[in-house]
């Protein structure tokens, strides 16, 4: 009879320690997305920065007297830039979300300025523009999926135990701050 009771405290043992080696992996591959989910939208985000130099020198050639919008939509790129650079992912997410709107200014200031909207080069850089865009919305879409499924296991018992062992903090989502929901007001 002893033996049996040792048997069963030994099989717990073990189902207990492969459990938590399981629920530890499981928390270190959704933590290992999180970075991926960042790292993919970080990619469309350095191809919008990129792009952005050559279609404000387009729209300056047409609209240089714009010159306010011009040089928030500069401005907030290189907001973008030092925050790319210093790591901060919360400073990084209001950075892009500045520039969105600074984006946002500049396209609808250049739909006043019918010469610029036939312009081919415009043309084509406001189509990658817009294609780097909707990119950008899948990538944090998946990215905050993947931080609902991180902080979710995080939260939930029992592998809330083993995340406070590891030391596994919670993700953060991106999202649009309120003045980016707001549609800005271009006059001229």
């Amino acid at each position: 009879m002893g033996w049996i009771i040792l048997i069963v405290v030994v099989v717990l043992i073990v189902a207990l320690v492969l459990w938590g080696i399981g629920a530890y992996n499981g928390l270190v591959a959704l933590r290992n997305r999180v970075k991926n989910g960042w790292a993919q939208i970080d990619v469309q985000l350095k191809q919008r920065a990129d792009l952005i130099p050559n279609l404000v020198e387009t729209v300056k050639g047409y609209a240089g007297h714009e010159s306010q919008v011009l040089t928030q939509v500069t401005a907030a790129r290189a907001g973008v830039v030092a925050a790319a650079q210093s790591g901060d992912v919360a400073r990084r997410m209001q950075s892009e979300n500045e520039l969105s709107r600074a984006l946002f200014n500049l396209q609808a200031t250049a739909e006043a300025y019918p010469q610029l909207q036939a312009n081919q080069n415009f043309m084509d850089l406001q189509g990658q523009l817009k294609e780097l865009e909707s990119k950008i919305a899948y990538a944090r879409q998946f990215y905050n999926d993947v931080v609902l499924k991180y902080n979710t296991r995080i939260e939930t018992v029992p592998t809330n135990i083993v995340a406070g062992m590891g030391h596994f903090e919670q993700a953060q989502y991106f999202q649009v701050d309120e003045a980016a929901r707001e549609a800005p007001q271009v006059k001229f």
